[in-house]
């Protein structure tokens, strides 16, 4: 597999040079090379054969990113976190006519957790939710996709659920279809994830704690095998887990 990587000179990709062999090309504010790879600036100056494109970059580039996946007609894996619903759309549209796997995060344990958290939802139909989550103080975007999912997961069985990111302007008891995101951006957290089922007497909690940043690099290589062979269409993480 021959993997085009986008992003290839921020943390992320220099997670997955370190954990991969199959990059062969990618793209960055500069041009140049690291590690010997070929770095472009310009997607339209491309010259290697890939087989996928891995897009850990930022939103800004994002309509660039699908231009150039149209262009080559090659599959994708989306892992820029932050996007609007309108590129979402347009995200959605370029699925028909190719395969693209879309995730807000590409750690398998944390996927697991978002079926779990689903679940819960369901089964302790009573009790009040919040979700925390917590990153490194470089992190722009807020609340972090992966809360965003959780949240989604919740809301496919909790259809009324609404998010409530700030309580300091409301003086009322809280109503029971909210669901309260907190955000902490501090050190160097790489990570970490806790959604809590609080009902009478009684209190669970579901928490993912990312180690590293490999484990996100792991997950979009797994992504970009299970792409390849794909139809066109739009897949998740969890397609991805199951095969």
């Amino acid at each position: 597999m021959r993997i085009f990587l986008v992003g290839i000179t921020g943390a992320m990709g220099r997670t997955l040079l370190e954990i991969s062999d199959e990059i062969v090309s990618g793209y960055a504010s500069e041009c140049g090379e690291i590690n010997g790879i070929k770095v472009y600036d310009d997607f339209q100056k491309v010259e290697e054969e890939f087989d996928v494109i891995l897009d850990f970059s930022n939103k800004n580039i994002t309509d660039k990113v699908l231009e150039f996946a149209k262009s080559v007609k090659k599959p994708l894996v989306m892992a820029t976190t932050g996007l609007d619903e309108e590129t979402e759309k347009r995200i959605l549209e370029l699925s028909k006519t190719q395969p693209i796997v879309y995730s807000k995060n590409f750690s398998v344990g944390m996927n697991v957790m978002s079926e779990v958290v689903k679940l819960l939802a369901k089964t302790l139909s009573d009790f009040d939710i919040e979700i925390i989550e917590k990153h490194h103080n470089q992190k722009v975007d807020a609340p972090s996709g992966t809360a965003k999912m959780l949240f989604d997961s919740i809301k496919e069985e909790r259809t009324n659920a609404k998010a409530v990111y700030d309580r300091t302007q409301v003086h009322e008891k809280r109503n029971a279809n909210e669901v309260g995101i907190s955000v902490v951006r501090a050190g160097s957290i790489v990570g970490e994830h806790s959604t809590i089922f609080a009902g009478l007497d009684e209190v669970l909690e579901i928490k993912h704690q990312a180690g590293s940043k490999k484990i996100f690099a792991k997950g979009a290589i797994r992504a970009c095998e299970y792409v390849i062979n794909k139809d066109s269409g739009i897949y998740g993480m969890k397609d991805v887990i199951r095969g």
